[in-house]
């Protein structure tokens, strides 16, 4: 869909991208604090006069706007139904309160008197949050994607009273822009030409809308192309070998990751890269010897040039967005919770395929900066982001991106002394003239700077230094522990966005269950405080964004609970969570809840005629189309996390049910899938288990027992695929969760009924199980 055939304007749409990812979801209901009529006045000749309304938002990113001279209102249905009483077009401008890009729009543009008065009069503007609200942001993602070819944030487009979109962006400079020249249009100019069009030519602009809808509901029907009949469709795993192969077509072999920059790290693609080679024979047989092993060097090379890159805080800890160069070396500096969480994992997932210490000391850095960091909400719970912009020094008046981050090679030589800083500067990259290139400085904001990222190695410089590496390394620990003191002196932090929301959260639980799990033989107190962490959160979010009484969570909290429902992505990775909290602490009260969430996420999002799961309720009624998530982006698939949610479900519960909910999951989208199946990377464990099946690993015997505790450390070793890990021991009937599972799967019962005081294991698939087996065999069965 053309810009020329989508738009009657003749300016263009196009944007600088920010670098999204292609994105199909569903919209939904109203959510945060409604603005109320008293949000406008109306002059005496019936002239609409808006003001600005968002003091009172939930988001900290729509509540900063607060102050601009823009008449910014809430997404409410008094602010929809203001737009068709008065036939004024909406301007929504959506964001995320870590964009840098949004912070230059609003610098430039919404706080310009001029930019102001153009929206004011002619326009209901309205600020959305899409981390709040990401149904209308998707939506409307697909719209600007569909007519320009990219997208990104902050996203700008402009809707008919009834929501219909007909033009929109993302960045264009303002008055205030230093880069205009380098654009084709102007962001004033836009606001004039769309002004223009729909006083002088409404009927055309209507027309335009309705041509627009008609194929905006073409490019998002994922998920809804199938006949229904789930029996007709294949989805075999000859789907891997062809996933292997569009990775590997896409693949940069000299710096990792995929495709051309900005880069993202795109972690549900690595994890399933490194899967490949522990799939079970017959999958591993298909993908061929030459083709698992090429899948785990791609996954490998890039997580090790991420870790040594500037994507990663080198004197702090985690990781930011994304980097806008091929070698990870210079990011776009906001730190987001559902990176973090998603990059422990796929980093544990690589330490358990190699053993490399490298890689686990990463994996404990993120633990670390999500356990004790900016983002730990000391009542439990994490936080959504950390900004990219922030002030060099506390006198400084102007923010710039990255200010806290970057460094001069003065600096190090102040801050650390001439050996040890010309030690550091060249393990770090750091030059006198900065580091960063000047095509990548579009605002001049990194003159002289430098991002650090790892570029030589500490065998390196113990040759050209004639020191042991003993001797290096000291110096580099101390170089770190000194810059870093400094940093936190010195430099005012990035802002915080200090929503807590539920589907992020759920990524943090499950993250960092693995990581308790992985942990629990090799750092006990490091494994304690990550599962300590992931109960506090899943505590935090039942106390505060969970209603018992109607099963139903909610989708954000901050000071309160938010008023807007959830998402099927609440859902889905919540029980995504609490399924890894109990496989590491084998407490029956998560899986119960788990089990809980997955019946109120049927109910509310279910498609029941052609299987899988949409993004919003069915009861939401202010938006244009209900669309289903299938593709994996930053975030994986919601339904690719359900199907395997389901999956597990089944496997640990021995209901066949779910297992056929997860296979519909799947088949929704087989359409989509069997063309581009490395674009669902999420759902393809799935397949596999729909393949093979799925195994329990059932262990029976005393929580304390060593050989018991022995043989849980092997499995937690392994990174395991369609596979389930439950325990059961004796006094478990004793508790209502206990008891709730042993009633729910009748083989459990058996099996603790079996019990003679001995440990034992067995294997089951649904409600048949393997003749038990000493623990010593533990191994070899999971061969088989």
């Amino acid at each position: 869909m053309s810009d020329s055939k989508a738009s009657p304007f003749s300016t263009g749409g196009s944007a600088a991208s920010r670098g999204s990812q292609p994105i199909a979801t569903n919209a939904r209901g109203i959510q945060g604090t409604t603005a109320t009529t008293e949000s406008t006045r109306t002059s005496t000749a019936g002239e609409l006069v808006l003001e600005n309304k968002l003091e009172d938002a939930l988001s900290p990113y729509v509540r900063r706007h607060a102050t601009n001279p823009v008449h910014w209102q809430q997404w409410c249905p008094e602010t929809l139904q203001l737009a068709k009483k008065h036939n004024r077009v909406l301007f929504v401008s959506i964001g995320y309160a870590a964009c840098h890009w949004k912070q230059v729009m609003e610098r430039e543009s919404f706080e310009n008197d001029d930019i102001a008065k153009l929206l004011n009069d002619n326009f209901i503007p309205v600020k959305v949050d899409r981390e709040e609200r990401p149904d209308i942001d998707r939506i409307y993602m697909n719209f600007v994607e569909a007519t320009t070819g990219s997208g990104g944030w902050p996203l700008n487009v402009f809707l008919t009273p009834d929501l219909k979109p007909v033009f929109g962006g993302t960045y264009w400079p303002g008055p205030e822009s230093v880069s205009t020249p380098d654009f084709a249009v102007t962001f004033q100019s836009v606001l004039e030409k769309v002004a223009t069009t729909w006083e002088e030519q409404p009927t055309k602009f209507l027309a335009s809308a309705e041509e627009i809808l008609l194929r905006l509901e073409e490019f998002t029907d994922e998920g809804l192309k199938g006949t229904g009949d789930d029996e007709e469709e294949t989805l075999d795993l000859d789907l891997l070998e062809e996933a292997f192969t569009q990775f590997n077509k896409r693949y940069d072999p000299v710096h990792g990751g995929f495709g051309l920059p900005p880069k993202f790290p795109l972690p549900v693609k690595l994890a399933l890269l490194l899967r490949m080679g522990v799939f079970p024979k017959t999958v591993r047989d298909i993908i061929g010897e030459d083709g698992y092993k090429a899948a785990k060097e791609m996954a490998i090379t890039t997580l090790v040039n991420m870790a040594r890159g500037g994507i990663h805080d080198q004197i702090g800890r985690g990781f930011s967005r994304y980097s806008v160069t091929a070698d990870w070396s210079l990011p776009h500096f906001e730190k987001m919770l559902y990176d973090n969480a998603q990059l422990l994992g796929v980093y544990l997932d690589a330490y358990l395929v190699t053993g490399d210490s490298y890689l686990l000391e990463t994996a404990i850095s993120t633990a670390d900066y999500l356990c004790d960091d900016a983002l730990k909400n000391p009542a439990g719970g994490f936080y959504s982001s950390e900004g990219a912009d922030s002030l060099y020094r506390r006198t400084d008046s102007e923010k710039r991106e990255g200010a806290f981050y970057v460094w001069t090679r003065r600096e190090f030589d102040v801050i650390l002394g001439e050996q040890e800083s010309s030690i550091c500067a060249a393990y770090w990259n750091v030059h006198s003239d900065g580091n960063v290139a000047t095509e990548d400085d579009q605002h001049d904001e990194f003159l002289d700077q430098n991002c650090l990222m790892v570029s030589t190695s500490i065998e390196q410089l113990s040759e050209t230094y004639g020191m042991s590496k003993e001797q290096i390394n000291t110096i580099l620990q101390e170089g770190r522990r000194k810059l870093l003191e400094h940093r936190n002196k010195e430099r005012p932090r990035p802002s915080l966005d200090n929503k807590i929301i539920a589907s992020w959260n759920g990524l943090a639980i499950a993250a960092l269950s693995r990581a308790a799990a992985v942990l629990h033989s090799i750092d006990p107190t490091r494994s304690k405080n990550c599962v300590e962490s992931a109960k506090a959160a899943a505590a935090f979010i039942r106390k505060n964004l969970y209603d018992e009484s109607t099963r139903r969570l909610k989708r954000a909290f901050r000071e309160t609970p938010g008023t807007g429902p959830a998402f099927a992505d609440d859902y889905a990775y919540m029980i995504h969570g609490l399924l890894s909290l109990y496989e590491t602490t084998f407490d029956a009260s998560f899986l119960k809840w788990a089990v809980t969430l997955q019946e109120s996420m049927i109910e509310l999002f279910l498609d029941t005629e052609l299987g899988g799961f949409f993004v919003s309720e069915k009861s939401m009624d202010d938006l244009i189309l209900r669309l289903k998530d299938g593709l994996d982006s930053q975030e994986p698939s919601t339904n690719g996390i359900a199907a395997d949610n389901l999956y597990r479900l089944s496997s640990m519960l021995g209901d066949q049910q779910y297992a056929k909910y997860a296979w519909r999951t799947c088949t929704a989208f087989s359409a989509e899938i069997l063309e581009h199946p490395s674009m669902f990377a999420s759902h393809m464990t799935s397949i596999v288990s729909a393949n093979m099946g799925m195994r329990s690993i059932v262990i029976v015997g005393k929580k304390e027992d060593a050989e018991v505790q022995a043989q849980l450390n092997t499995l937690r070793s392994k990174l395991l695929t369609n596979t389930t890990v439950v325990h059961i021991y004796p006094g478990i009937e004793n508790t209502a969760e206990g008891k709730w599972l042993l009633d729910t799967n009748s083989t459990l019962k058996a099996q603790l009924d079996a019990y003679k005081d001995k440990p034992m294991a067995q294997v089951c698939q649904g409600q048949k199980c393997l003749n038990a087996f000493d623990m010593s065999e533990l191994d070899k069965a999971l061969e088989q």
